[in-house]
């Protein structure tokens, strides 16, 4: 685990605090875009609870744990006490990968239909203990959505047509960095910092869905 970062999963959510403001990069519901924060939450939710109002509940979730703000929050109909961890290190590049795996509305991207916004159901947080720049977050935040879709390509899984499927719904990322050691430019699945990265999300995504299709079917 990377130090000055402390992590902890159980059927509410899958939390993550630091001890010093990180740099995030993030599609999450509550403060995405590009932050800084101190927390942050990936909390369980049933179905479409709390998709009228998710600001409020994590907010509320938040304060009863008594977490350091400002943080984000994400929204997951998968189970979190079965978040799966991935970890690298390469050059100089430090990087930890927490996924949460649901994969029952599965689709693929450019075929589903519009639809209605529920709780994501493969959320993945990335944390990095570098410094790259805002271009290279978002080169990371591609490269993990490139390595979820290729693992979920190599798992064999389809949409209800038959076709391939790249992810689900909703998945949500969040790419956060303690900004540490040297300037990162890039991020892409050839640098140092993305491979390390991708390396860590491979192993976390194919875990969780390794483990979804045990549970499931």
């Amino acid at each position: 685990m990377i130090p000055g970062l402390h992590v902890e999963s159980g059927p509410e959510a899958v939390v993550v605090a630091a001890d010093r403001p990180l740099r995030a990069l993030s599609s999450a519901v509550l403060r995405g875009g590009l932050v800084e924060t101190r927390a942050i939450v990936n909390l369980h939710v049933e179905g479409r609870d709390g998709c009228e109002e998710p600001d409020r509940l994590l907010e509320a979730y938040a304060r009863g744990r008594n977490l350091t703000g400002p943080w984000v929050g994400l929204l997951t109909g998968a189970r979190t006490q079965d978040a799966t961890v991935g970890e690298e290190s390469a050059e100089g590049s430090h990087a930890v990968a927490i996924a949460t795996v649901g994969l029952s509305n599965r689709m693929a991207a450019g075929r589903a239909p519009i639809a209605a916004w529920t709780a994501s159901t493969i959320n993945t947080i990335i944390l990095v203990d570098g410094d790259p720049e805002p271009a290279a977050l978002v080169n990371l935040v591609l490269t993990v959505t490139e390595v979820k879709v290729l693992a979920l390509v190599e798992a064999g899984f389809r949409d209800a047509a038959g076709a391939p499927v790249t992810g689900t719904s909703t998945d949500a990322v969040i790419v956060a960095a303690t900004g540490r050691g040297p300037r990162a430019r890039f991020g892409g699945p050839v640098s140092a910092l993305g491979w390390t990265v991708a390396q860590a999300a491979r192993r976390a995504l194919e875990d969780g869905i390794r483990g979804w299709r045990e549970r499931n079917q």
